[in-house]
């Protein structure tokens, strides 16, 4: 049994027991599913863990690179289906390693700037697929579309095998190196001067983000990664009042737009991905609209 199949059947009878309890008219029903016991657990796990390194991401001022190696897995992506793989998402993460990688070395060697680097990735990648896909895949298909915007009913338990070993290495590599990348993040300088390595440190984080964005592909789409990787990140420094309260607003945030978004894409029969991306945004237009508005009002008060 696959480590996927041993989750599920774990987790699966637990979810069926949310059923009768859950509002709404057709998203109580997919509790029952096994395929939707798939696509919930693959979502919790990819909102966690990108929650944690999108805390990071933000605060190394490396928001785009999620953006950008999620275009690249696109390519990736492009090229399994073109020879036929029945977990394409794997093409994907070599892909999104390797450029992960030169992305590094590019910044790390003054030969480009960070932005630059990850901009020429990203369009060059996406191009890469879109051309592969046309000249030899028959161009645009559903399936496709699943991987561009997101399609969680599209996991598999090949699909689910992946983001259980990235969430497993993420989350265990960074247990193990969480101080150390802390203060690489907050002085790279002074880290190195305590000895720790940092160019070692950088080159594992770059490598851990491209494999976390290419576990994201399927549930939130390349177009969109942002909307869970940075969105609730960023939703969360702006109430979070210390690294430990961010990391944990993160988590709420980063978990009630998978949860909200879920209910009412299948409520509405729109795109999973999509109205979770949406949840997201509004969730982070809350927030900032209610801190503006507080700020204001303190100020007026206390002039």
């Amino acid at each position: 049994m696959a480590i996927s199949e041993f989750v599920v059947s774990i987790f699966g009878p637990v979810l069926e027991l949310f059923a009768p309890i859950v509002p709404g008219r057709t998203f109580p029903a997919l509790f029952e599913l096994e395929m939707f016991h798939r696509a919930l657990i693959a979502a919790i796990l990819v909102t966690i863990v990108a929650g944690f390194y999108g805390s990071f991401l933000l605060m190394r001022n490396l928001a785009l690179m999620g953006d950008g190696l999620a275009h690249v897995s696109f390519g990736g992506v492009a090229i399994g289906i073109v020879l036929g793989a029945t977990a394409p998402l794997w093409y994907a993460l070599l892909l999104s390693v390797i450029s992960a990688i030169l992305i590094f070395e590019l910044q790390e060697r003054d030969l480009l700037t960070g932005d630059a680097s990850i901009a020429i990735f990203l369009t060059g990648m996406l191009a890469l697929g879109l051309v592969v896909l046309r000249i030899w895949g028959g161009g645009i298909t559903s399936d496709i579309e699943g991987y561009l915007f997101g399609n969680l009913l599209l996991i598999d338990y090949e699909d689910l095998d992946l983001i259980l070993l990235v969430s497993i290495f993420s989350l265990g590599s960074l247990f193990v190196l969480h101080d150390s990348l802390l203060a690489t993040t907050i002085d790279a300088v002074a880290a190195r001067v305590q000895g720790l390595p940092v160019r070692w440190i950088g080159l594992w984080f770059s490598v851990t983000i491209a494999a976390v964005v290419v576990s994201m592909v399927q549930v939130i789409g390349t177009l969109l990664v942002t909307a869970l990787l940075v969105t609730p990140a960023a939703t969360a420094q702006l109430v979070g009042k210390s690294y430990r309260g961010c990391m944990l607003w993160t988590q709420f945030f980063g978990l009630s737009a998978v949860f909200l978004g879920l209910f009412l894409s299948f409520e509405l029969d729109t795109g999973s991905g999509s109205m979770i991306a949406l949840v997201s945004a509004i969730l982070f237009g809350i927030v900032l609209t209610g801190k503006t508005l507080y700020f204001n009002r303190t100020k007026n008060v206390n002039p």
